[in-house]
C-alpha cells in the first residue's frame, strides 16, 4: 500500500534527527535548496545518459510528478538518483548460423535494473529495433509496475535486436539457444525471472527454458510464461489484457461511467491486443479497431467474440498478417500505413508498442471526443500526448498500473513454481482482479494523499516509489 502523508511526514522527521546526530556534512556545506537539488539531478541524469532518448522520456514522465514529493521530502531525491542508475547491465553477442549456414551476429541485452523488493522480474524483448536506451527505459517503467503489485519481485528488461519474424522455427531455436548460454549465469529462481514481450510468445520461452535446464541441470521457476504442461499459469497469455480492462472499468466507474456500451479504439494485435478485445467485448464495449506494422483493421459494427478468436488462429501461424482479415469478414475495411487513433471512440485502448501515440495522434483522439485512454503497452503515449490528454480532461491511466496484470500473474506464477502446484484458471483470475482493485486504489489514494486529486498517473509513479525507495533506503546505500 502506498505511504500516506503522515507516515512520509514522520519518517522525514526520523531521517531528519538522524542526519543531526551524524552531523551531515554534505548538507551543511551546500545548502542547496530541495528545488535546486531536483533540478541539478534532472540535469545530471540527462548529461549522464546523453543520446538515450527513451530512457530520458521515461524518467521524465516520472519525475515531473515526483519533483514535487521530492521537494517536499528532501530525504527522497538520494534514493531516485540511485534507482535511475542500473544496477547492473549486461550486453553481449549473440553469434548463431541460419539455415543456409550462414553465421549471423546479434546484440543481447538484460539491464538488472534494481532488487529492492525481491528477484529482478521482466520481460525480453526480440526487435530489430531494440537499444539499451529502449532496454533501459522499459527496465525503469518496470521498477514501479513491480512495485504496485505488491509481488516480492524487482524489476528488469531485456531482449535483442533479433526479429523473429520470417525465420524457421530451426533459427528460431538455434537464436534463443545462444542467447541464453550467455544469459543463463546471471538467471535464476532467486536472482534474475525473465519472462516474455513483443516477439517472444510460448515457442521463444519454450526454446530459452529448454536451453536454461540443459545449461544448470535444473527444471526450476527462472523463467515465466512457459505451457502449463510444464510449469506455467493458467490464463498468463490473456494476463496483461484482461487485467487492462479490469483497471478501466475501476477507473470509470470511479467517474460514474462504464466501458458498456461504449466505443473503444485498440491498437496491436498481439496477445495484449487481442485479449484486451475479448475481455471488452464481454464487458460489453463495441471493440472498433486492431492494428499491426502495416495498417489497421476497422470493423464498424465491432468485433465479435468469433472474429477475435479468428484473429488468434491467424496470428499464431507465426506468419499470420492482419490484412488477410479481410478476406474473413465483409464489413471490415483495411487501412494500410495508418494507426487507428483517428477513429471516433469513446475509449482508446493502445495496445502494440512505446511511442505509438504522440503529439499528433493525441490531438486526433481529443478531436474525436476521446473520454479515456488506457495504456495496454509499455510506454505508448509520449509526454506530449500525455500532457495533452490531461489538458483536455481526458481520463489516462499509465501502463505501469493498467498493464501490470502481466507481471502480476508472472509473479503469481513464480508461486505456483515455489510450491510445486498449478491453480485453476478462476483462482487465478479473481486473483488478478483483485490485484488491479488494488493497484487502483493504492494509486488513487496516493494521489489523493499527496495532493494530486484524482490523477492516476501521479499516484501509480508515487506509491510505486515510496515501498521501492523506503526499502533502499532501509537496505543502505548498496
Amino acid at each position: 500500500m502506498p505511504v500516506s502523508v503522515k507516515q512520509a511526514s514522520d519518517y522525514s522527521r526520523i531521517l531528519e534527527i538522524k542526519a543531526r546526530a551524524h552531523h551531515d556534512v554534505s548538507s551543511r556545506v551546500t545548502k542547496k535548496s530541495p528545488e535546486h537539488q531536483v533540478e541539478e539531478l534532472r540535469r545530471s541524469i540527462h548529461t549522464r545518459n546523453s543520446g538515450e532518448r527513451e530512457y530520458l522520456e521515461a524518467i521524465d514522465e516520472v519525475l515531473n510528478t515526483l519533483g514535487p514529493l521530492m521537494i517536499k521530502y528532501p530525504q527522497y531525491i538520494e534514493p531516485f538518483e540511485r534507482l535511475v542508475e542500473p544496477e547492473r547491465q549486461i550486453v553481449f553477442r549473440v553469434s548463431w548460423v541460419d539455415d543456409y549456414g550462414n553465421q549471423v551476429v546479434n546484440r543481447g541485452y538484460r539491464v538488472q535494473m534494481n532488487s529492492a523488493l525481491g528477484p529482478y522480474k521482466g520481460g525480453l524483448r526480440f526487435h530489430r529495433d531494440l537499444n539499451l536506451s529502449v532496454v533501459k527505459s522499459l527496465a525503469f517503467e518496470q521498477v514501479f509496475k513491480n512495485s504496485l503489485t505488491n509481488l516480492m519481485i524487482g524489476a528488469g528488461k531485456g531482449g535483442s535486436d533479433f526479429d523473429p519474424n520470417g525465420r524457421s522455427d530451426g533459427e528460431v531455436m538455434r537464436f534463443c539457444q545462444s542467447y541464453m548460454t550467455e544469459l543463463y549465469r546471471y538467471l535464476g529462481p532467486e536472482t534474475d525471472i525473465p519472462a516474455g514481450d513483443i516477439n517472444v510468445g510460448g515457442r521463444e520461452i519454450g526454446y530459452l527454458f529448454g536451453q536454461y535446464k540443459r545449461l544448470t541441470n535444473h527444471f526450476n521457476g527462472a523463467i515465466t510464461g512457459k505451457d502449463t504442461n510444464w510449469g506455467g499459469s493458467n490464463i498468463r497469455p490473456e494476463a496483461t489484457g484482461y487485467g487492462l480492462v479490469y483497471f478501466s472499468e475501476y477507473y470509470c466507474n470511479h467517474h460514474g461511467t462504464s466501458l458498456k456500451g461504449h466505443r473503444s479504439v485498440v491498437s496491436g494485435s498481439g496477445n495484449v491486443a487481442l485479449y484486451t478485445a475479448e475481455k471488452l467485448i464481454n464487458f460489453g464495449s463495441t471493440v472498433l479497431t486492431l492494428s499491426d506494422s502495416n495498417g489497421y483493421i476497422l470493423e464498424p459494427n465491432g468485433f465479435t467474440k468469433k472474429d477475435v478468436d479468428f484473429l488468434k488462429e491467424l496470428k499464431n501461424t507465426h506468419d499470420g498478417i492482419l490484412q488477410q482479415y479481410t478476406s474473413y469478414s465483409k464489413t471490415a475495411k483495411y487501412f494500410s500505413n495508418e494507426n487507428p487513433f483517428s477513429v471516433k471512440a469513446d475509449f482508446a485502448f493502445p495496445c502494440a508498442t512505446q511511442g505509438e501515440i504522440t503529439g499528433q495522434e493525441a490531438n486526433a483522439l481529443v478531436k474525436n471526443g476521446i473520454k479515456g485512454v488506457f495504456e495496454g503497452a509499455n510506454l505508448p503515449c509520449n509526454n506530449e500526448a500525455i500532457n495533452f490528454f490531461k489538458k483536455n480532461k481526458v481520463l489516462f491511466a499509465p501502463g505501469k498500473a493498467a498493464n501490470a496484470g502481466g507481471v502480476a500473474v508472472s509473479g503469481l506464477e513464480m508461486i505456483q513454481n515455489s510450491q510445486r502446484q498449478q491453480w485453476s484458471k478462476e483462482e487465478v483470475e479473481e486473483r488478478l482482479r483483485s490485484i488491479m482493485k488494488d493497484i487502483f486504489d493504492s494509486s488513487l489514494k496516493a494521489a489523493k494523499d499527496f495532493g494530486f486529486n484524482d490523477d492516476i498517473q501521479a499516484g501509480a509513479n508515487i506509491a510505486g516509489f515510496l515501498k521501492v525507495a523506503n526499502s533502499m533506503i532501509q537496505q543502505g546505500n548498496v
